[in-house]
Protein backbone atom coordinates (compact mmCIF):
# COMPACT_ATOMS: atom_id res chain seq x y z
CA UNK A 1 0.00 0.00 0.00
CA UNK A 2 1.20 3.09 -0.86
CA UNK A 3 1.21 6.21 2.44
CA UNK A 4 3.07 8.30 0.66
CA UNK A 5 1.22 11.74 1.07
CA UNK A 6 1.76 14.77 -1.19
CA UNK A 7 0.76 18.28 0.12
CA UNK A 8 0.46 21.03 -2.56
CA UNK A 9 0.60 24.82 -0.71
CA UNK A 10 -1.28 27.21 -3.21
CA UNK A 11 -0.41 30.93 -3.67
CA UNK A 12 -0.30 33.85 -6.08
CA UNK A 13 3.20 33.98 -7.17
CA UNK A 14 5.17 36.60 -8.29
CA UNK A 15 7.74 38.05 -10.78
CA UNK A 16 10.96 36.50 -9.72
CA UNK A 17 12.80 39.57 -11.84
CA UNK A 18 11.64 42.80 -13.46
CA UNK A 19 11.83 41.36 -17.06
CA UNK A 20 9.38 38.73 -15.62
CA UNK A 21 6.87 41.57 -14.54
CA UNK A 22 4.71 42.20 -18.08
CA UNK A 23 4.69 37.98 -18.61
CA UNK A 24 3.35 37.69 -14.77
CA UNK A 25 0.74 40.20 -15.60
CA UNK A 26 -0.50 38.90 -18.50
CA UNK A 27 -0.46 35.54 -16.90
CA UNK A 28 -2.62 37.29 -14.51
CA UNK A 29 -5.56 38.79 -16.45
CA UNK A 30 -5.80 36.29 -18.54
CA UNK A 31 -7.29 34.20 -16.07
CA UNK A 32 -11.21 33.92 -16.51
CA UNK A 33 -11.57 34.09 -13.25
CA UNK A 34 -10.03 37.44 -12.96
CA UNK A 35 -11.34 39.05 -16.51
CA UNK A 36 -14.63 37.26 -17.00
CA UNK A 37 -14.31 37.38 -20.85
CA UNK A 38 -14.44 34.54 -23.44
CA UNK A 39 -11.14 34.20 -25.79
CA UNK A 40 -9.99 36.07 -27.68
CA UNK A 41 -11.05 39.59 -25.99
CA UNK A 42 -9.94 38.30 -22.64
CA UNK A 43 -6.34 37.72 -24.06
CA UNK A 44 -6.56 40.97 -25.79
CA UNK A 45 -7.70 42.63 -22.65
CA UNK A 46 -4.88 40.73 -20.45
CA UNK A 47 -1.98 42.15 -23.14
CA UNK A 48 -3.62 45.86 -22.82
CA UNK A 49 -4.34 46.00 -18.84
CA UNK A 50 -0.51 44.64 -18.41
CA UNK A 51 0.77 46.93 -20.82
CA UNK A 52 -0.86 49.91 -18.87
CA UNK A 53 0.24 48.23 -15.65
CA UNK A 54 3.79 46.96 -16.65
CA UNK A 55 5.65 50.48 -15.50
CA UNK A 56 4.09 51.29 -12.16
CA UNK A 57 4.50 47.80 -11.29
CA UNK A 58 7.73 47.30 -12.55
CA UNK A 59 8.96 50.41 -10.16
CA UNK A 60 7.10 48.54 -7.08
CA UNK A 61 8.99 45.26 -7.82
CA UNK A 62 12.13 47.59 -7.92
CA UNK A 63 11.77 48.56 -5.06
CA UNK A 64 11.39 45.26 -3.33
CA UNK A 65 15.12 44.53 -4.55
CA UNK A 66 14.08 43.66 -8.27
CA UNK A 67 11.66 40.96 -6.97
CA UNK A 68 8.54 39.63 -5.30
CA UNK A 69 9.62 37.63 -2.25
CA UNK A 70 6.31 35.60 -2.12
CA UNK A 71 7.90 32.63 -3.65
CA UNK A 72 10.67 32.60 -0.79
CA UNK A 73 8.25 33.13 1.85
CA UNK A 74 6.04 30.19 0.39
CA UNK A 75 8.80 27.84 0.59
CA UNK A 76 9.87 28.69 4.33
CA UNK A 77 6.07 28.05 5.30
CA UNK A 78 6.65 24.88 3.19
CA UNK A 79 9.99 24.22 5.23
CA UNK A 80 7.80 24.88 8.33
CA UNK A 81 4.95 22.56 7.54
CA UNK A 82 7.12 19.97 6.31
CA UNK A 83 9.01 20.41 9.85
CA UNK A 84 5.75 20.45 11.81
CA UNK A 85 4.01 16.98 9.84
CA UNK A 86 7.40 15.24 11.07
CA UNK A 87 6.33 12.26 8.58
CA UNK A 88 9.15 10.97 5.98
CA UNK A 89 5.90 9.71 4.40
CA UNK A 90 4.52 13.40 3.80
CA UNK A 91 6.24 15.53 1.77
CA UNK A 92 5.06 19.42 0.58
CA UNK A 93 5.36 20.92 -2.39
CA UNK A 94 4.44 24.49 -3.81
CA UNK A 95 2.34 25.52 -6.88
CA UNK A 96 2.00 29.37 -7.88
CA UNK A 97 -0.54 30.25 -10.05
CA UNK A 98 0.59 33.44 -12.12
CA UNK A 99 4.50 32.96 -11.97
CA UNK A 100 6.67 29.95 -11.54
CA UNK A 101 6.47 27.14 -9.80
CA UNK A 102 3.37 26.89 -12.29
CA UNK A 103 1.04 24.05 -11.17
CA UNK A 104 2.54 22.15 -14.35
CA UNK A 105 6.13 21.90 -12.92
CA UNK A 106 4.49 21.21 -9.63
CA UNK A 107 2.47 17.83 -11.32
CA UNK A 108 5.94 16.69 -12.35
CA UNK A 109 7.39 16.74 -8.99
CA UNK A 110 4.67 15.21 -7.32
CA UNK A 111 4.43 12.97 -10.25
CA UNK A 112 8.31 11.74 -9.13
CA UNK A 113 7.43 11.48 -5.26
CA UNK A 114 4.77 9.14 -6.50
CA UNK A 115 2.12 9.72 -4.02
CA UNK A 116 -0.92 7.24 -2.37
CA UNK A 117 -2.62 10.50 -1.64
CA UNK A 118 -2.61 14.05 -2.09
CA UNK A 119 -4.12 16.96 -0.06
CA UNK A 120 -4.08 20.53 -1.75
CA UNK A 121 -3.95 23.43 0.86
CA UNK A 122 -4.28 27.23 -0.22
CA UNK A 123 -2.45 29.78 1.35
CA UNK A 124 -6.06 31.87 1.68
CA UNK A 125 -7.44 31.54 4.74
CA UNK A 126 -10.37 32.74 2.88
CA UNK A 127 -12.26 31.45 -0.57
CA UNK A 128 -12.59 33.17 -3.37
CA UNK A 129 -13.11 32.14 -6.68
CA UNK A 130 -10.79 34.58 -7.80
CA UNK A 131 -7.72 32.65 -5.79
CA UNK A 132 -8.57 29.07 -4.17
CA UNK A 133 -10.95 28.53 -7.09
CA UNK A 134 -8.39 29.52 -9.81
CA UNK A 135 -5.70 27.36 -8.70
CA UNK A 136 -7.96 24.12 -8.17
CA UNK A 137 -8.87 24.77 -11.85
CA UNK A 138 -5.27 24.86 -12.90
CA UNK A 139 -4.21 21.67 -10.69
CA UNK A 140 -6.88 19.83 -11.71
CA UNK A 141 -6.55 20.73 -15.66
CA UNK A 142 -2.35 19.71 -15.29
CA UNK A 143 -3.28 16.96 -13.15
CA UNK A 144 -5.72 15.24 -15.07
CA UNK A 145 -4.17 11.88 -16.04
CA UNK A 146 -1.24 12.58 -15.29
CA UNK A 147 -2.07 11.82 -11.22
CA UNK A 148 -4.52 9.51 -10.92
CA UNK A 149 -4.93 9.18 -6.89
CA UNK A 150 -7.32 10.49 -4.01
CA UNK A 151 -6.88 14.13 -3.89
CA UNK A 152 -8.80 15.85 -0.34
CA UNK A 153 -8.83 19.76 -1.01
CA UNK A 154 -9.12 22.22 2.03
CA UNK A 155 -11.00 25.31 0.38
CA UNK A 156 -10.70 27.52 2.98
CA UNK A 157 -9.82 27.62 6.72
CA UNK A 158 -10.96 31.62 7.87
CA UNK A 159 -11.61 30.60 11.34
CA UNK A 160 -8.84 28.29 12.42
CA UNK A 161 -7.77 28.43 15.62
CA UNK A 162 -3.32 27.98 14.35
CA UNK A 163 -4.42 30.73 11.82
CA UNK A 164 -6.62 32.57 14.47
CA UNK A 165 -4.14 32.35 17.00
CA UNK A 166 -1.48 33.79 14.64
CA UNK A 167 -3.02 36.40 13.73
CA UNK A 168 -3.84 37.71 17.26
CA UNK A 169 -0.70 37.64 18.10
CA UNK A 170 0.72 39.60 15.54
CA UNK A 171 -1.94 42.38 16.94
CA UNK A 172 -0.82 41.27 20.43
CA UNK A 173 2.91 42.68 19.34
CA UNK A 174 1.58 45.89 18.72
CA UNK A 175 -0.57 46.41 21.62
CA UNK A 176 1.97 45.27 23.95
CA UNK A 177 4.20 48.38 23.39
CA UNK A 178 1.08 50.68 22.86
CA UNK A 179 0.87 54.29 24.53
CA UNK A 180 -0.77 56.67 23.82
CA UNK A 181 -4.92 56.95 22.73
CA UNK A 182 -6.23 53.68 21.36
CA UNK A 183 -5.95 52.71 17.90
CA UNK A 184 -8.46 51.70 15.73
CA UNK A 185 -8.06 48.15 13.88
CA UNK A 186 -8.19 48.62 10.53
CA UNK A 187 -9.03 44.56 9.20
CA UNK A 188 -7.42 45.13 5.26
CA UNK A 189 -8.51 42.54 2.96
CA UNK A 190 -7.62 42.10 -0.63
CA UNK A 191 -10.57 43.76 -2.57
CA UNK A 192 -12.79 42.01 -5.28
CA UNK A 193 -15.39 43.34 -7.50
CA UNK A 194 -18.62 43.54 -5.96
CA UNK A 195 -20.59 42.08 -8.96
CA UNK A 196 -18.48 38.62 -7.83
CA UNK A 197 -19.77 39.11 -4.13
CA UNK A 198 -23.24 39.72 -5.80
CA UNK A 199 -22.98 36.35 -7.97
CA UNK A 200 -22.07 34.05 -5.44
CA UNK A 201 -18.52 34.54 -4.01
CA UNK A 202 -18.47 33.70 -0.20
CA UNK A 203 -15.08 35.72 0.19
CA UNK A 204 -16.75 39.07 1.99
CA UNK A 205 -18.73 36.61 4.44
CA UNK A 206 -14.99 34.67 5.14
CA UNK A 207 -13.32 37.70 5.82
CA UNK A 208 -16.19 39.15 8.28
CA UNK A 209 -15.32 35.29 9.57
CA UNK A 210 -12.14 35.94 10.34
CA UNK A 211 -12.58 39.06 11.89
CA UNK A 212 -14.67 38.07 14.37
CA UNK A 213 -12.62 35.52 15.61
CA UNK A 214 -9.42 37.22 15.65
CA UNK A 215 -11.21 40.11 17.57
CA UNK A 216 -12.28 37.78 20.17
CA UNK A 217 -8.98 36.12 20.26
CA UNK A 218 -7.35 39.21 20.91
CA UNK A 219 -9.67 40.27 23.81
CA UNK A 220 -9.70 44.37 23.75
CA UNK A 221 -13.95 44.22 23.01
CA UNK A 222 -13.04 48.63 23.90
CA UNK A 223 -11.47 48.48 20.54
CA UNK A 224 -12.90 50.06 17.64
CA UNK A 225 -12.66 47.94 14.27
CA UNK A 226 -13.17 47.97 10.95
CA UNK A 227 -12.78 45.84 7.76
CA UNK A 228 -12.10 47.30 5.19
CA UNK A 229 -10.50 46.54 1.54
CA UNK A 230 -7.30 47.40 -0.90
CA UNK A 231 -5.73 46.62 -4.14
CA UNK A 232 -8.67 47.75 -6.03
CA UNK A 233 -7.64 48.74 -9.46
CA UNK A 234 -9.95 48.99 -12.79
CA UNK A 235 -13.34 50.52 -13.59
CA UNK A 236 -15.61 48.21 -11.70
CA UNK A 237 -17.55 48.89 -8.49
CA UNK A 238 -15.19 46.96 -5.96
CA UNK A 239 -16.35 45.87 -2.30
CA UNK A 240 -15.90 48.45 0.23
CA UNK A 241 -14.92 50.78 2.63
CA UNK A 242 -11.88 50.94 0.66
CA UNK A 243 -8.55 50.76 3.34
CA UNK A 244 -7.17 54.01 1.28
CA UNK A 245 -11.03 56.40 2.74
CA UNK A 246 -10.86 54.75 6.35
CA UNK A 247 -7.28 56.14 7.03
CA UNK A 248 -8.53 59.00 5.02
CA UNK A 249 -11.09 59.20 7.71
CA UNK A 250 -9.18 58.22 10.66
CA UNK A 251 -6.95 61.16 10.14
CA UNK A 252 -9.59 63.32 10.07
CA UNK A 253 -10.68 61.95 13.74
CA UNK A 254 -7.22 62.41 14.79
CA UNK A 255 -7.51 58.49 15.55
CA UNK A 256 -4.61 56.49 15.54
CA UNK A 257 -4.19 53.07 13.36
CA UNK A 258 -3.56 49.44 13.48
CA UNK A 259 -3.56 47.84 9.83
CA UNK A 260 -4.11 44.18 9.86
CA UNK A 261 -3.14 41.88 6.59
CA UNK A 262 -6.07 39.61 7.46
CA UNK A 263 -6.50 38.08 4.17
CA UNK A 264 -2.55 37.57 3.80
CA UNK A 265 -0.30 35.00 5.20
CA UNK A 266 2.74 36.25 3.60
CA UNK A 267 4.58 39.33 2.73
CA UNK A 268 4.25 40.52 -0.76
CA UNK A 269 3.67 43.78 -2.66
CA UNK A 270 0.26 43.99 -1.16
CA UNK A 271 1.98 44.50 2.39
CA UNK A 272 5.45 45.74 2.26
CA UNK A 273 4.70 48.51 -0.87
CA UNK A 274 0.88 49.11 -0.88
CA UNK A 275 0.77 49.10 3.03
CA UNK A 276 4.07 49.73 4.64
CA UNK A 277 5.01 52.91 2.15
CA UNK A 278 1.85 54.17 0.21
CA UNK A 279 -0.68 53.94 2.90
CA UNK A 280 1.46 55.32 5.76
CA UNK A 281 2.64 57.88 3.81
CA UNK A 282 -1.54 58.40 3.02
CA UNK A 283 -1.85 58.32 6.84
CA UNK A 284 1.27 61.08 7.50
CA UNK A 285 -0.72 62.97 4.82
CA UNK A 286 -4.08 62.60 6.09
CA UNK A 287 -3.57 63.45 9.93
CA UNK A 288 -3.34 60.02 11.58
CA UNK A 289 -1.35 60.43 13.82
CA UNK A 290 0.15 56.94 14.51
CA UNK A 291 0.18 54.10 11.73
CA UNK A 292 1.18 50.50 12.70
CA UNK A 293 1.26 47.62 10.64
CA UNK A 294 0.96 44.00 11.90
CA UNK A 295 3.07 41.97 10.60
CA UNK A 296 1.45 38.64 8.46
CA UNK A 297 1.37 35.60 10.06
CA UNK A 298 3.94 33.70 8.06
CA UNK A 299 5.94 31.06 9.50
CA UNK A 300 3.80 31.89 13.08
CA UNK A 301 4.39 28.46 15.00
CA UNK A 302 0.57 28.50 15.78
CA UNK A 303 -0.24 29.11 12.28
CA UNK A 304 2.23 26.28 11.00
CA UNK A 305 0.65 23.78 13.30
CA UNK A 306 -2.85 25.09 12.51
CA UNK A 307 -1.75 23.81 8.27
CA UNK A 308 -0.52 20.71 9.92
CA UNK A 309 -3.47 20.10 11.28
CA UNK A 310 -6.03 20.99 8.48
CA UNK A 311 -3.27 18.38 6.27
CA UNK A 312 -4.18 15.62 9.09
CA UNK A 313 -8.02 16.16 8.74
CA UNK A 314 -7.73 16.10 5.01
CA UNK A 315 -5.41 12.89 4.91
CA UNK A 316 -8.70 10.63 5.98
CA UNK A 317 -11.61 12.55 3.70
CA UNK A 318 -10.65 10.94 0.37
CA UNK A 319 -11.97 12.98 -2.01
CA UNK A 320 -13.65 15.43 -0.38
CA UNK A 321 -13.54 18.81 -0.64
CA UNK A 322 -13.92 20.33 3.03
CA UNK A 323 -13.35 23.42 5.14
CA UNK A 324 -10.72 23.72 7.48
CA UNK A 325 -13.96 23.82 10.40
CA UNK A 326 -15.00 20.18 8.71
CA UNK A 327 -18.47 21.50 7.77
CA UNK A 328 -20.36 24.11 5.15
CA UNK A 329 -19.34 26.93 6.70
CA UNK A 330 -21.14 29.29 3.65
CA UNK A 331 -24.27 30.84 3.85
CA UNK A 332 -27.65 29.66 1.09
CA UNK A 333 -26.72 32.26 -1.03
CA UNK A 334 -22.69 31.29 -1.53
CA UNK A 335 -23.37 29.88 -5.22
CA UNK A 336 -19.63 29.92 -5.76
CA UNK A 337 -19.14 27.33 -1.98
CA UNK A 338 -16.99 24.88 -3.29
CA UNK A 339 -18.47 22.42 -0.86
CA UNK A 340 -21.74 23.08 -2.44
CA UNK A 341 -19.99 22.36 -6.03
CA UNK A 342 -17.83 20.05 -5.15
CA UNK A 343 -17.54 17.89 -8.45
CA UNK A 344 -18.88 20.12 -10.64
CA UNK A 345 -16.16 20.95 -13.60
Amino acid sequence: MNERVAVVLFNLGGPDRLEAVGPFLINLFNDPAIIRRRQPLRWLLARLIAWRRRGAATAIYRRLGGGSPLLQQTEAQAAALQRELADPAIRVFVSMRYWHPRAAETVGAVKRFDPGRIVLLPLYPQFSSTTTASSFREWRREAGGILDVPTARVCCYPDDAGFVAAQAARIGEILDRWEGPEPRILYSAHGVPKAFIEAGDPYRAQVERSVAAIAEAVGRQDLDRVICYQSRVGPLEWIGPYTDREIERAGAEGRPVVVVPVAFVSEHSETLVELDEEYRALARASGVPRYERAATVGTHPAFVAGLAGLVRRAMGCGEKTLPGSGGRICGPHAGDCPVALAGAP
